[in-house]
């Protein structure tokens, strides 16, 4: 079995290595040929240098950005006619067996699918299956920032619990483009990822476009890997810009112009609500209370990474539950009755 990657880059020499080397290791320990290119999106010259020191790694330069979109197309025109295709970013290492779970689930009639993410590299906080796309999910978010969020974020705590607790196999497409294998029919049948989209919504534009071809994915929990999540957006100055510009146009393409100028005019003149949270960290009693800790970029609460307590045996030598660091919303949670929430100090 060829299992082609296409490691994306841009300016994450270090982790590009980390993440090369993990794929190395998982598929030699699993039998499978690995065939690795990584397109360079962007690299000073002291990086180029380090790229082109790595072993079993083919270096593709396009001499510009061509964006996620882009330079996965590019990688993957250069692999030939490996079995599976898969994309990457540079801040993901693959666990052992990861590999060999998603080619298992591809050979048994999957057209794409991929791993569980741990936020953490100790595996204590999941990060979230990707939301689910429509209409409806569009207008209860765009409610939930309006009148409050508290369906909206039960809703979504109902399917990315779905994906998390499930020891099995999940069918779904909610899958992160940050680690996405292919098996090499449905990518021709789908077709390439569509280049328009500079950076974000790449994935869930050709998953769109996979569910309407009839392609089954799958969420594999038995594949693991580490994400450090977006390290290599920070970098990048246009991010937000494109962000904008890919979400837009994913709503127009899928849920039609007219629904889109709805939505966005309906934005112009009706201001989101920020909820009135206690800031600080969460009291140690609080948090030993809860049976799952939930950690949210935005003040709405969701998307969210999640530890949870019910399964969840701690290997800090003191005990204590970890809270990551830094601009978070986190909630504490009994099933699904929220017992606290914290916004940032």
């Amino acid at each position: 079995m060829r299992v082609g990657v296409v490691l994306v880059h841009y300016r994450t020499p270090g982790l590009a290595a980390s993440a090369a080397a993990s794929l190395h290791r998982d598929a030699e320990a699993s039998g499978l040929d690995l065939d690795l290119v990584l397109v360079d999106n962007g690299s000073t010259p002291d990086d180029r240098a380090f790229l082109g020191r790595l072993d079993g790694v083919r270096i593709i330069d396009p001499g510009e950005n061509l964006g996620y979109a882009g330079a996965f197309n590019l990688g993957a025109e250069r692999l030939g006619d490996a079995d599976v295709l898969a994309v990457m970013n540079p801040d993901v290492s693959v666990l052992p067996g990861c590999l060999r779970a998603l080619v298992d689930a591809l050979g048994a009639g999957a057209g794409v699918v991929g791993p569980r993410f741990w936020w953490d590299r100790r595996g204590r906080y999941m990060l979230p299956p990707t939301e689910e796309r429509g209409r409806r999910q569009s207008l209860s978010r765009f409610l939930s920032q309006r009148l409050g969020a508290g369906r909206a974020r039960s809703a979504w705590r109902r399917h990315a619990r779905r994906h998390w607790l499930s020891a099995e196999p999940v069918a779904s497409l909610s899958l992160s483009g940050a680690f996405l294998a292919i098996e090499r029919g449905a990518w021709r049948r789908v077709g390439p990822f569509d280049d328009r989209y500079r950076l974000y919504f790449e994935e869930s534009d050709w998953l769109e476009r996979a569910r309407r071809a009839g392609v089954r994915g799958l969420y594999v929990p038995s594949a693991e890997a580490h994400h450090a999540y977006a390290q290599s957006t920070v970098k990048e100055p246009r991010a937000e810009r494109w962000f904008l510009g890919s979400h837009r146009r994913f709503r127009r393409q899928h849920y039609g112009r007219a629904f889109t100028a709805t939505l966005e005019l309906m934005s112009r003149h009706w201001l989101p609500r920020r909820p009135v949270l206690e800031s600080g960290p969460p009291r140690q009693a609080d948090v030993e209370a809860a049976e799952w800790i939930e950690v949210a970029a935005s003040p709405e609460g969701f998307p969210a990474a999640a530890l949870h307590l019910g399964r969840h045996v701690l290997r800090e030598s003191d005990g204590r539950v970890p809270i990551p660091e830094g601009r978070f919303w986190l909630r504490g949670l009994r099933g699904d009755r929220e017992l606290w929430a914290y916004g940032p100090p």
